[in-house]
């Protein structure tokens, strides 16, 4: 009898270990990117021997985030975007409308809130190319944001530190935004969104107080009103319903560690800085690595051509995943959607079309700029 209960002990044990390391295993295979930011945190540190600094402006970018996340998915839970994807399923050209309203609204509102806004609303469509137009919504605020000084954070830096008039900047990226809407507003047409007979959604009458709430935490990012302002209302809706306060704190932790990461290869690459030459191919490939923000703060510390760094910092939130922070937004609000899979394939997918367009904003700027 005893031999038989250890025997089953074992089997259970055994069973335990099988699941707890398929579920490490899961974790790591879909938290990948959280996991090699993490490592490259931990190694930059060691190398440097410090701990990395963080700016009072990359704190607020995770916090504001924080906050934005929690108010969306109050609209989620409430119904409502729900409601609008069951009203615009009834209209015409509906990637093609989705593709724009993000291009536009990122103009205004930022590429990353634009995302936060557009993808949700996306993701409640059915459609058999969801991941396409999704990836078309990311860089479609990219190319967006890039037209106006407060589009996106390296804009508004470059933009502040040069000291340059609205219309020499708008007149000296124009070109890059112009022929982006143009190739993205055509490849729109390859999706097809498949119609389909859904329940009516009832509209839960907390989502009024969200819509509120959501535009007094962009008013705060847009720095209209006060950083508790935010606060205040992402408080609201998490007590509200506490399902609301479910968000993706692996997208802020990943946030959190690039940052570190960056601040440790400025310190590390110091000297490599100044004898940097071509102004837009450095931007720009930095960029893939630790992001366009951080790589403006870089280079406008040795160059005084503000068109170069412009471009470069722009055409280099197209690429990789960590090009831009609204590409890493896009691609997390996908995977983790729950009518989503196929991770792989869509990482796939986002890399080739970011390349594709990376390599695109190169030509033009050598066609346009030289």
């Amino acid at each position: 009898m005893k031999k038989s209960w250890t025997g089953s002990g074992r089997i259970i044990r055994c069973r335990n270990r099988l699941k707890l390391k398929n579920k490490l295993s899961g974790f790591l295979l879909k938290e990948w990117l959280l996991t090699v930011s993490g490592a490259a945190f931990a190694l930059t540190s060691i190398y440097t021997g410090r701990c990395p600094e963080f700016s009072v402006q990359e704190l607020e970018v995770i916090f504001f985030l924080f906050t934005l996340f929690i108010t969306i998915k109050g609209l989620e839970n409430s119904g409502l975007l729900t409601k609008i994807s069951q009203n615009l399923e009834k209209g015409k050209a509906i990637p093609l409308k989705l593709v724009l309203i993000t291009f536009f609204l990122s103009m205004a509102v930022t590429n990353d809130v634009a995302l936060i806004i557009t993808i949700p609303l996306t993701l409640s469509l059915k459609t058999e190319h969801m991941d396409i137009l999704v990836i078309l919504e990311a860089l479609a605020a990219n190319a967006g944001s890039a037209l106006t000084p407060f589009g996106n954070p390296q804009n508004l830096f470059i933009y502040w530190f040069y000291n340059i008039h609205p219309l020499d900047f708008i007149y000296a990226i124009a070109p890059f935004s112009i022929c982006f809407l143009i190739i993205l507003g055509l490849c729109s047409f390859a999706v097809r969104i498949t119609k389909t007979s859904r329940p009516d959604i009832q509209v839960k009458n907390s989502a009024y107080v969200y819509i509120a709430c959501l535009i007094v935490v962009i008013m705060a990012v847009l720095r209209l009103l006060p950083l508790w302002a935010a606060a205040a209302a992402a408080g609201l809706v998490a007590l509200a319903d506490p399902e609301n306060m479910k968000t993706d704190y692996a997208l802020l932790a990943t946030f959190f560690f690039f940052f570190g990461v960056a601040d440790n290869i400025e310190l590390i690459c110091a000297d490599e800085l100044h004898l940097t030459g071509n102004i837009f191919l450095a931007s720009a490939a930095v960029s893939q690595v630790i992001s366009n923000v951080p790589a403006a703060l870089l280079f406008a510390r040795v160059t005084d051509n503000w068109q170069a760094l412009l471009w470069g910092t722009n055409t280099g939130g197209f690429g990789s995943l960590v090009g831009s922070v609204a590409n890493l937004i896009a691609y997390r609000l996908y995977i983790n959607h729950d009518s989503t899979d196929n991770c792989a394939g869509f990482t796939i997918k986002f890399l080739a079309m970011g390349c594709a367009a990376f390599f695109t904003g190169t030509g033009l700027y050598y066609f346009i700029m030289n």
